[in-house]
């Protein structure tokens, strides 16, 4: 798509996540993706559709929060939901202390607008409502809902509990919006994913 539209000055907005930049820190919109490994293989979109800003394509990239919640919600935090109800807990790694961000649908559409429409060639925004929110937090909010006990397990342990999803959610992952806001004047006005999850339907 980046070589069809090259001299053409139109816009391509493609998506890409937060958790691809660097771990551990508040990764910023500046930031470079992680390199592509086996592991990490859609940091690739992001490789092909920065340089494309410098042959006439107004490209941008939203980097989407790996709780992207609202209604017909099917990522991250569902699938721990079904974790628990199948094995009878909630459960955090450790304390419990490392952290997603999170955004809701309604508040990302609005950032993929703006980028669309706003955005100069070669942007990274960041669709971060809440730039950490502690997975120990996630896990009790599933708990209550649920009505099911919550624990910590250990990092050895973490596999074959929470299957395909432990990498993501053994890493701590807190993410910054400031430069998107101050950028584009983006605002999330949705309810956060605590009280997303505790008042939409996510737990009924």
């Amino acid at each position: 798509m980046a070589r069809v539209l090259e001299g053409s000055g139109k816009p391509l907005v493609i998506t890409s996540g937060t958790l691809l930049v660097a771990f551990g820190r508040s990764g910023v919109a500046t930031e470079m993706v992680a390199p592509v490994t086996p592991e990490l293989p859609r940091s690739a979109s992001e490789t092909i559709v920065m340089p494309a800003a410098r042959k006439g394509v107004r490209s941008s990239i939203v980097r989407l929060s790996p709780s992207v919640h609202g209604r017909g919600d099917h990522g991250f935090v569902p699938f721990l939901m079904d974790i628990a109800r199948r094995k009878g807990f909630s459960a955090y790694v450790g304390e419990g202390k490392n952290r997603w961000p999170a955004v809701h649908r309604l508040d990302a559409a609005h950032l993929f607008r703006l980028a669309l429409e706003k955005a100069p060639p070669g942007t990274r925004l960041h669709g971060v409502a809440e730039e950490g929110v502690p997975m120990r937090s996630i896990a009790e909010t599933i708990g209550a809902g649920l009505k099911v006990p919550v624990r910590s397990i250990t990092l050895e342990e973490a596999p074959a509990h929470f299957e395909w999803i432990t990498p993501f959610v053994t890493i701590d992952g807190p993410t910054s919006r400031a430069i998107t806001r101050e950028a584009f004047g983006w605002s999330p006005m949705q309810p956060d994913l605590l009280t997303d999850m505790k008042e939409n339907e996510y737990l009924s």
